[in-house]
């Protein structure tokens, strides 16, 4: 009994360990932990920052939409009353056109000056004249930055300006102010107007720097400006005066006539050539003989029209009668020798020069005679700056009163470069004016 008992105490006892273990074996289900919360300092700051990028949002489109200037274009168009009709004022570089664009610019120019838009007005400029039987009607170009907010507003007193200039008889000419319209151009539509006038620079430097001491150019600084290549290297230089024709000098194609061993880029640099073109026809003045200096003057004829752009449009060229004084700041562009048998530049080389008499160059210590009137001499007699090596063909060009370029020569010849009492030597164009007009229809 004692026995059966102490044995009934140790199953019971093996049973409870048994027990234990199965009961410890079971998956314990998982207690929930406890979250933490954030300090109060941490959300406050987390709200801030939050609250402080909407912020930033918000007035940065208010910014945009309100307060940031944006640059607006606009086409209009007035008439100038009692001018008889005149064929001429239909040429944008005749003697006509130039007058009464100057005095209509110069009325513009006052207007928005002495208005209380003066901070936002950029430009405006008489892009073509179109005469009737009493009366020219000006086709206008206008530029104004401002915000969004204020851009009706702004069109408005546009108008309204203009309407009072108009409305203002005094001076020499007389306008009729109900004949106004403006309207609203995009950036492209504006671009195209502009670039699609002769000897507008729609990019500029802001000045002069002084292609033998020269210094570079900036893109579409001077978009006539062409490279004349041959074989694939730059050869000589030319000048665009059509979406098709270019101007250069006749000794440029010495070595070869072909068309086919010639083609034709833009922009400031020869390589990569931009905008590469080819040649369909060469037309050399007829009385050139190489080796001599007089006649120097070609004209190409491209494959193809050129796309006008902000870097590549056409100069202007000047009346067979215009005259350019001594004095006349002009200026050289090319990619010729930096100096007599010296290195070529990568980028286009501009160089102000002055118109020399024809006298003064044709003095003895001079070039003694030999400067026809189909010449024109431009550098200084001191020497340093001139065209030189490569720069052959390409364009002397002069800015009017209204800041339109025009060709005034073409780099021919001259004695090495920069030399004292040796300044270059320019095809005169005007002399050549008919010739050319005869050979393009430009």
């Amino acid at each position: 009994m004692h026995y059966g008992l102490q044995a009934m105490c140790y199953s019971l006892q093996a049973m409870r360990y048994n027990w234990h273990a199965w009961r410890y074996s079971w998956p314990v289900p998982a207690t929930p932990s406890s979250r933490t919360s954030l300090p109060l300092w941490m959300i406050a700051l987390i709200v801030f920052g939050v609250l402080a990028i909407l912020g930033i949002t918000i007035g940065l489109l208010v910014h945009f939409l309100a307060v940031e200037n944006r640059t607006y274009y606009y086409q209009g168009s007035f008439k100038v009353l009692n001018i008889p009709y005149n064929s001429n004022y239909k040429r944008e570089t005749s003697q006509e056109t130039n007058r009464l664009s100057k005095i209509l610019e110069t009325k513009m120019m006052d207007a928005f000056d002495n208005s209380d838009i003066y901070r936002q007005y950029i430009n405006s400029q008489v892009i073509t004249l179109v005469p009737d039987s009493n009366s020219v009607t000006a086709q206008i170009w206008l530029v104004f930055k401002g915000s969004r907010a204020m851009k009706e507003n702004t069109k408005r007193r546009i108008e309204s300006i203009l309407y009072q200039m108009l409305s203002n008889h005094s001076g020499s000419v007389t306008t009729d102010p109900k004949s106004l319209r403006i309207l609203e151009l995009s950036k492209t539509n504006a671009e195209k107007i502009i670039n699609n006038c002769c000897g507008r620079r729609a990019r500029m430097s802001a000045t002069y720097d002084r292609v033998k001491g020269g210094s570079n150019a900036q893109e579409g600084e001077w978009p006539w400006q062409a490279s004349l290549k041959m074989n694939g290297k730059h050869y000589c230089g030319a000048s665009l005066i059509s979406d098709r024709y270019l101007v250069t000098a006749a000794h440029c194609f010495k070595k070869s006539k072909n068309p086919r061993n010639y083609t034709v880029s833009f922009g400031t640099r020869v390589n990569p050539p931009y905008m590469k073109h080819y040649v369909q026809k060469i037309v050399i003045h007829e009385d050139y003989k190489p080796n001599e200096h007089h006649d120097d003057i070609a004209v190409i004829l491209l494959t193809e029209k050129v796309v006008f752009n902000n870097d590549v449009h056409r100069v202007c060229l000047p009346e067979a009668s215009q005259i350019f004084l001594p004095g006349e700041g002009v200026v050289v562009t090319g990619w010729g020798a930096l100096s007599h048998n010296g290195e070529y530049p990568v980028l286009l080389q501009k160089a102000p020069v002055k118109i020399i008499d024809t006298n003064t160059c044709n003095s003895k210590e001079a070039y003694n005679g030999l400067i026809w009137d189909t010449m024109i001499c431009a550098g200084y007699m001191e020497g340093n700056i001139d065209a030189c090596q490569g720069d052959s063909g390409g364009p002397l060009v002069y800015p009017n009163s209204r800041n339109i370029w025009y060709l005034v020569g073409i780099v021919s010849w001259g004695t090495e470069c920069g030399q004292i009492n040796k300044p270059g030597v320019y095809t005169r164009v005007t002399s050549y004016r008919n010739w050319i007009a005869s050979k393009t229809g430009v």
